[in-house]
């Protein structure tokens, strides 16, 4: 029976969404969903809940658990990888903790900025075994990355392994309905061109019937920032550099060196910027498992609608051979022109029965290559740390970040390091 592997089972509400889309699809019947989580508790629950849709559904997929990560990885065709290394408690809190001790102040701290260069860290070398035991056993199998920072660990997959991958986040797909949805816009028959890096790509094109819709999209966008609301950051974006784009404001308001200061605090409140917000979401989703296991795994009448999830839709085309074009992680390689080609790079992709194939998108306007560059910077900082082992390239990583360097002196961001680097123990590998 083909396989599909879920590493980060564990993640039920997740895996019922792209583990029970694959369930609806019906050109992927005949594969076998193979489930892997250390946390055997959440791996269960997991099984129950799926065996649940199966039943539901009249899904033809077979379920199994596994508690070895390279058996449910043997023989796989694709593996999704959904893993979180270290948690929010402890790693995520420290993340937070000690750069506020410095005065540095965060959102979600994911991605770039001192919280996901340390998540880069320690999330790396667990990448590079999941990539040795798919070259033994898998080598064929295409790895669709979920797990954040994205532009990092999609980087080290395509560069130092013989790993296919490709990178996923949800950002590109909800863009432009809910930036149209929010200025109450309709979006039928629009039609998008969206190209950058994870989390900062950008909204380059939009029209309806050749007309651009840009003028139209930043007049209501003024006109919304008269009163508070959760999209501030961006539309002050586009406002200053033309051009939405494509993750949340809480997420870019950590991106750059405009926003959270110490120096200028009513910024915070003017643009609404929620300090904290990851650790806030959770704590939420703690608090909130016990409410869903009942909804998910006790309840044995669970029913589920696909999703716009892009797995399922890439696993299908793959087998159906119908192309299907949605946005994806990738390494550079004169993808976009005036981005370094050893980055990770998110544009247009399309899959089909011979895989993955990215689409050009030549240069992108200098203001926004620029922005995209200073974030490029520190990620691949970060991952010559990471491969190095070389605690001088983790200092570098922070000292190049906007945000950080914004913040703090030389001095402050080497012992904010430091400390970092002692806090984390054995969640990261020893670095000289």
């Amino acid at each position: 029976m083909a396989k599909i592997a879920f590493i980060g089972a564990g993640s039920t509400v997740f895996a019922k969404n792209v583990l029970g889309d694959c369930m609806l699809t019906p050109a992927l019947q005949h594969y076998e969903l193979a489930l892997f989580d250390i946390d055997h508790e959440r791996l269960r629950d997991t099984a129950t809940m799926l065996n649940h849709l199966k039943k539901t559904s009249g899904s033809g997929c077979a379920v199994k658990t596994y508690f070895d990560r390279k058996e449910a990885l043997r023989g796989a065709k694709f593996v999704i990888n959904a893993i979180q290394v270290g948690g929010y408690d402890p790693c995520t809190i420290t993340d937070f903790k000690i750069p506020d001790k410095y005065g540095l102040r965060q959102t979600i701290g994911d991605t770039v900025g001192i919280g996901g260069i340390f998540r880069s860290l320690r999330t790396i070398p667990v990448m590079l075994d999941i990539a040795a035991d798919m070259e033994e056993v898998a080598p064929d199998a295409l790895l669709i990355n979920y797990t954040n920072p994205m532009a990092t660990l999609t980087n080290v997959m395509a560069t130092y392994t013989g790993v296919q991958t490709i990178g996923l986040c949800h950002s590109v797909q909800v863009c432009v309905e809910w930036l149209f949805k929010h200025l109450n816009m309709d979006t039928e028959g629009v039609t998008s061109t969206i190209a950058g890096i994870n989390h900062m790509a950008w909204l380059l094109e939009v029209k309806k019937d050749g007309v651009d819709l840009y003028p139209e999209i930043k007049r209501r966008a003024a006109e919304k920032q008269g009163t508070k609301h959760h999209d501030m950051v961006r539309y002050e974006l586009m406002r200053r550099f033309g051009y939405y784009v494509t993750e949340s404001s809480e997420h870019n308001a950590e991106y750059y060196p405009y926003f959270i200061k110490r120096s200028y605090p009513e910024i915070i409140d003017q643009l609404n910027i929620p300090l904290d917000e990851y650790l806030r979401r959770c704590q939420i989703y703690v608090e909130r498992w016990k409410t869903q296991r009942e909804q998910m795994v006790e309840n044995t009448e669970i029913n589920h609608e696909r999703t716009h999830e892009y797995a399922s839709y890439i696993m299908e085309s793959m087998e159906t051979g119908q192309p299907f074009k949605f946005g994806g992680n990738v390494k550079n390689k004169g993808l976009i022109t005036n981005l370094p080609a050893e980055a990770c790079v998110e544009v247009p992709c399309i899959s089909d029965r011979s895989g993955i194939h990215p689409m050009t998108i030549g240069d992108l306007p200098p203001q926004l290559a620029a922005l995209n560059r200073t974030n490029i910077n520190t990620q691949l900082l970060t991952i010559e740390a990471a491969m190095t082992r070389k605690r001088e390239y983790i200092y570098q990583a922070a000292f190049l970040d906007p945000h950080t360097s914004s913040e703090l002196s030389l001095d402050e961001i080497t012992r904010m390091c430091d400390e970092m680097i002692e806090a984390h123990g054995h969640w990261l590998p020893e670095y000289h």
